[in-house]
């Protein structure tokens, strides 16, 4: 197996603990519309989801409303739901562990709240690259971002890892035989399993 040289983050759910912000989101284009509010399975889809399949899936027992409801989303300003989302408190603790030793990137299915998220929490500095559903023809759990990010860094999936939480994060690692770190999901089939950032540095694959 190749050094490593490349980790790949998921923001929602690894990053950040973004659920009620998401179910506050969703929940208030459902509101607006005059329908009931998500059950678990749809909160657990929105979680891991872009936004285009999500809203598609949250109203797609009223398929009619589907270009309303994005016509609506895309005018308001989202930034009080960034409000509710919980940055990990060892995240930054983690990304110092890594520069500059690493290449540092991000694989999210977030869109335009990506910018925000970022500049709020002052992130940018510890990442190389950040790719969103906006920046790729097929968001995950395609494997396009994650092929995006190896082309510019040069580098081969055996040369990265990938900290994802959900299905979609396997199916995304999956596309491109890349090696995944399953965080605070100890049922996720993956190479490694954590709790917390600072679990991963122990990992054997850090230590080679």
């Amino acid at each position: 197996m190749a050094v490593l040289k490349l980790v790949i983050f998921d923001c929602d759910g690894v990053m950040f603990d973004s659920k009620d912000a998401n179910r506050k989101y969703y929940n208030h284009l459902l509101e607006k519309f005059g329908y009931p509010l998500m059950d678990v399975q749809e909160e657990d889809y929105v979680h891991s989801h872009n936004v285009l399949a999500s809203v598609a899936y949250i109203f797609r027992k009223h398929p009619h409303e589907i270009d309303r409801v994005n016509t609506y989303r895309q005018s308001f300003d989202y930034t009080p739901f960034l409000d509710f989302m919980r940055i990990e408190p060892d995240l930054k603790e983690f990304l110092r562990f890594l520069k500059p030793q690493f290449y540092t990137a991000i694989s999210t299915n977030r869109s335009t709240t990506m910018d925000a998220v970022m500049k709020m929490h002052e992130l940018d500095q510890y990442f190389d690259l950040v790719v969103t559903s906006l920046d790729v023809q097929e968001p995950k759990p395609h494997a396009e971002a994650l092929l995006k990010i190896l082309n510019h860094f040069q580098l081969s999936a055996d040369e990265a890892v990938y900290i994802g939480d959900s299905l979609v994060d396997r199916e995304h690692t999956a596309g491109v035989s890349m090696r995944l770190i399953s965080f605070k999901n100890p049922q996720l089939p993956a190479d490694f399993h954590v709790n917390s950032f600072l679990d991963i540095p122990r990992l054997p694959i850090f230590q080679e």
